[in-house]
Formats: C-alpha cells, structure tokens, sequence
C-alpha cells in the first residue's frame, strides 16, 4: 500500500530528538503504525506477536532490545511496558530510543507521573484533505494566522463530492476503496467499537447497544453545543432506551480514552457585550464518517438532507483546521455568547495569535456568515484582547477570494497547513 507523507512528521522528528522515547496516539487505523514505520530501525508487534505475553512473564526487558528507535506497537495491550520503558530510558540516558503507537490513551495516572521528562506524545488524526491530494494547500493556515493577503483560486467542488468523501473520511485503507466498500468498512468500525473495543478499554463490561443508541445520538447532535442532559433525553426520546447520565459520563470518557470523541471547547476572549459567554464544548467524532455509519446514512439520504450535511461539513472542518492548527503550535476554539452570536471555530496559536472562522457548506449564506464575524470583530475590546488576524469564511463549493469587506473566503479545497 502507498504510504501518504503526513503533516505530523515534522513533529515527530523534533520530539524524538528532545526525548527517550516517543508515544503516537491516535485511533485506531488512523495509520500511526506506518507512521511510526518511516522513523523505526526495529519494531515489536505487542498486539499480534504470540511470543509477547510468555516474555512478559519471563524477563520483559528482551522486548525492548533492538536498532533504535525501536517501535513498539499497540503497547497498552501489555500496560506494564510503559514502565519498563521508562526505566529503560533512564538507564541509557539517550534520546529517541523508543517509539510506542497505541489506539487507547494510557491512563493519567501513568502519562503524568511515569512518563515526565522521558516521554513526548504526537497525536495523530485521520488524513487531512491535503494529505489525501484534495486540497492543494495554497491558502495556508500560518498565512492566516499572520494576516497575509490570499491569492485568488478555483477550487470549486461539488456538493454530491463533498459527501462522498465525508462517507469514506481520511482512513488511510481507505483511500482507494469504491464508496460502497467504505461505507461497509466504516459501518464495521462502529460494530467493532460497540461490541468489542468500549469493553476492552479499562476493560468494563459496556453494553453494544447502549453505546450505539450514544453514538447516534452523539451523530445527530454533530457540531452542536449539546449537554449530556439533552443527550440522555434525545436517547430516551429517539432510541426508546434510558441511558443514565452516569453512564453517559462514563460511556463519552470511554469514547475519549479510544480517541473516537472529540470536544471542541469554547473561546474564552475579552468583549464588550452583555451577553454570558456559553462556555459548553462542542461534540464531534475523531472522524466525520463515523457519525454517518453510526446513523447508517448513504449518498442518497445525506443529499436529500443538506441541512444535516452543513453541520457534517462543520465537523469536516473542525477536523481539518485541528490538524492544521497543530502544525502551527495552534489549538481549535469555539464561540457563542447567549445573544445567540455564533462563530463556528478560532484558531489560536500559544504566542496569542488568532484568527476567526465560520463555515458554510455552499456559498448561498457568505453574507450572513460575513456580517457575524464583523459583528463579532466589533465586540472585542482591544485594550485587554488583540483583534484576529484575519477573518474567514470556509466553503466547500466556491472560489478563494478577499471580499472587499476584508473577509476572506476560502474553499476547503484551497486549504492547507
């Protein structure tokens, strides 16, 4: 299979050369392990090698031998080898020396208090639009993010694309699998993570069934500012199931521990308004086709209802400006005060530098999406926040251009890192 260069390389290399070891997190078959692969000289598969459990009983440390750096692969299906890393690090006082790719985060406990000055992490996500060759990049997000002027392009796509490539979603395996293929592996993904992968994790018995009725209501909620009350009456209501709200609790946490569920959490800046800022995150999936195969939607139901699609598109978004934000020392916001004034995502880097973005499927809102950045813009105090550094729209179906008003509006397929 061809391996696709991945934005997180460039990360990958810095922090193996400031640590002993290195953890990728990401979820499962989001392409970690060849990843990972393109920087290894030796590798153990923890999850498949029958040999692995035996030495572990034995002398667990022979695991660890081998040319440097040494990649071991689906680690916390044998926890304890998170220690025996550790020390190993320790004793040989040398850098990039392990590689560990897991779909499960490890425990706080262990990732804070084990793992302090001897590991660095990379999380990985599925492929961005750039990675799969569907963006060309021209319009980047640093660029953005300094205020520098876009040029004008055609990328234009449309609506009938988009969909089919929010149904395959950025799975590596994926790429070159028909539509109906991915919508069959897709589907499996939520079965395998329903009936196995929730039980394996901290390794409680969780209920299929349940978890499906969560997941389809986490997908019909998609890119909304919904609590776990309104799930736990949307399940009720939709699914005719009662899920407690301790279990909800426990179900989503579960869900974030396999890195499947998101939240994308709200923007807390200086404005002049009124209005309570709402500070509840918004839900999304590490990967919008999963909402689709949760609610087991096709090309043909998706395209009847493009409104449901706008909030899918949204999700995309949030995906790709996630991945994009990391590659800039950046992290993904959201904005709604109770007033009702909404931007879908803020981009800021760590130097205090931002930028603004709403989202629109098709070009048919650019004015009303333009008018709620302007109004927002208007809001901020400058004596206690700076202003953004640009102001943006993203589509899905139009040009690149600068309005005159000064907002930039960029097609998906225009953008990049």
């Amino acid at each position: 299979m061809k391996y696709y260069i991945r934005i997180v390389e460039e990360e990958i290399k810095q922090k193996l050369k400031a640590s002993g070891a290195l953890l990728i997190k990401g979820p499962k078959s989001c392409g970690k392990t060849e990843t990972a692969k393109q920087f290894a000289e030796s590798m153990l598969h923890v999850d498949h090698d029958e040999q692995v459990p035996i030495v572990m009983s034995i002398n667990p440390k022979i695991l660890l031998e081998g040319k440097t750096p040494r990649l071991i692969d689906e680690w916390q299906e044998q926890p304890k080898l998170w220690n025996y890393v550790r020390h190993e690090v320790d004793d040989r006082k040398m850098k990039a020396q392990f590689i560990l790719t897991g779909s499960a985060n490890p425990e706080e406990e262990i990732k804070l208090h084990s793992g302090a000055g001897r590991f660095t992490i990379v999380e990985m996500q599925t492929m961005s639009w750039q990675e799969m060759g569907y963006s060309s990049g021209v319009v980047s997000l640093n660029a953005l993010l300094h205020g520098e002027a876009i040029a004008y392009s055609d990328n234009s796509l449309s609506v009938e694309l988009i969909v089919e490539r929010m149904i395959k979603g950025g799975w590596p395996a994926l790429l070159n699998t028909s539509l109906n293929e991915a919508i069959i592996l897709n589907r499996s993904y939520v079965d395998l993570l329903a009936e196995v992968d929730m039980s394996r994790v901290s390794n409680v018995k969780r209920d299929p069934q349940k978890v499906r009725s969560l997941l389809r209501s986490i997908a019909r909620n998609i890119a909304t500012l919904v609590d776990n009350t309104t799930l736990e009456k949307d399940i009720k209501a939709v699914e005719n199931t009662d899920l407690s709200r301790p279990t909800i609790i426990d179900y989503l946490n579960a869900l974030s521990q396999l890195m499947i569920f998101e939240e994308q959490s709200a923007f807390n800046t200086h404005i002049r308004s009124s209005s309570a800022l709402r500070k509840s995150p918004k839900r999304h999936f590490c990967d919008v086709s999963l909402a689709i195969a949760a609610l087991k939607l096709d090309k043909k139901r998706l395209m009847n209802d493009l409104k449901y699609c706008g909030f899918l598109f949204e999700s995309l978004v949030y995906h790709e400006l996630k991945m994009y934000a990391s590659a800039n020392d950046a992290e993904i916001f959201h904005y709604r005060d109770s007033a009702g004034l909404e931007v879908d995502a803020i981009v800021q880097q760590n130097s205090g530098v931002w930028a603004a973005f709403e989202v629109k499927l098709g070009i048919g809102m650019l004015d009303e999406a333009a008018n709620k950045l302007l109004k927002f813009n208007k809001l901020i105090d400058e004596k206690k926040y700076s202003k953004p550094a640009s102001l943006n729209i993203i589509t899905g179906t139009g040009m690149s251009f600068t309005r005159p008003d000064g907002i930039n509006v960029i097609s998906l397929a225009s953008l990049g890192k």
